[in-house]
């Protein structure tokens, strides 16, 4: 049996999939660069010990390039539904720290914005607003 990469073959793939390109991207900044990942999240508390770090690289880098690589080797609806579905969670967490928090600053504006667009490009696939 011969592996083949499943290919983006419609418009509403395609968002998907960058939407989990997007994501391995992200994953791949947090797994090999973990204290820039920590000063665009906004996180950088200097002394950073090194148990910090890996935590960055696993639960931040290793997650996102998992979920991004399964999403993208298996390109079935249902992975990309739970792919939206994160980012979609992650930006109802945003609000809710926005309106609690008295976290409305351009930084959380930008990232609400990024985060609703990789929610959005994977969940209009999956929810048949886009073919």
């Amino acid at each position: 049996m011969d592996f083949a990469l499943p290919w983006p073959t419609s418009d509403g793939e395609w968002l998907a999939w960058s939407s989990a390109a997007a994501t391995i991207f992200f994953g791949f900044i947090a797994m090999f660069a973990p204290g820039t990942a920590l000063r665009l999240l906004r996180l950088d508390n200097p002394p950073m010990r090194n148990s910090g770090l890996s935590t960055v690289r696993a639960q931040l880098g290793g997650f996102y390039i998992g979920i991004g690589v399964a999403a993208i080797l298996f390109a079935q609806p249902l992975i990309y539904l739970t792919l939206g579905l994160g980012w979609a969670v992650a930006l109802f967490g945003r609000i809710v720290s926005m309106m609690s928090d008295r976290a409305n600053t351009l930084h959380n504006w930008i990232a609400l914005v990024l985060n609703a667009l990789l929610a959005a490009l994977p969940l209009a696939f999956t929810l048949g607003f886009i073919s």
